[in-house]
């Protein structure tokens, strides 16, 4: 790399996708064994963690909600399923598929959020609960801003031409 490009880059540490994976593991790792005590994955995780907020949601607005592909939301509905911790939803649209909590599956999120609290409380605690706070809705703005922003066109960026294939 060019000496210029080197001079002009942001230090390693300062480097936002670096910070934000960073950052994820070792909050990962606080709250990661309480979702493997209960035998769940993360995504499957944050599907109940979803579904405990509304009463039922359609596998759109859950894939959006909890960042899971679709193909991947579907092995986890099945997943679920099988285990008694969700269960699908009538609905007059058959192209929409909804599910909802169960009783065990709302006793199972309850079981976890139980556990798992007293650490949140301690990381609240530690970082400042309005840090946090601040925190958290920083990022969310983060998200919409960048959700805002217009898509690069790769005709127009080189580097992203490579990456298309292009010339």
């Amino acid at each position: 790399m060019p000496t210029s490009c080197r001079k002009a880059l942001r230090k390693f540490e300062k480097s936002l996708p670096i910070a934000l994976l960073r950052t994820r593991e070792v909050t990962m790792r606080l709250f990661k064994p309480f979702i493997d005590s209960h035998d769940l994955t993360m995504p499957q995780w944050r599907v109940l963690r979803a579904l405990a907020e509304d009463e039922a949601l359609d596998a759109k607005t859950l894939a959006e909600r909890c960042v899971i592909l679709p193909p991947s939301l579907t092995r986890i509905f099945r997943g679920l399923t099988q285990r008694g911790l969700i269960e699908p939803v009538p609905c007059t649209d058959a192209r929409r598929h909804m599910v909802r909590l169960t009783p065990e599956g709302l006793a199972l999120f309850e079981e976890v959020v139980q556990e798992s609290e007293p650490t949140y409380r301690q990381l609240a605690d530690a970082f400042g609960a309005e840090r946090l706070d601040t925190l958290l809705d920083l990022l969310n703005d983060l998200r919409d801003t960048v959700q805002r922003m217009p898509d690069e066109d790769p005709a127009e960026h080189p580097a992203l031409r490579k990456v298309a294939g292009m010339r």
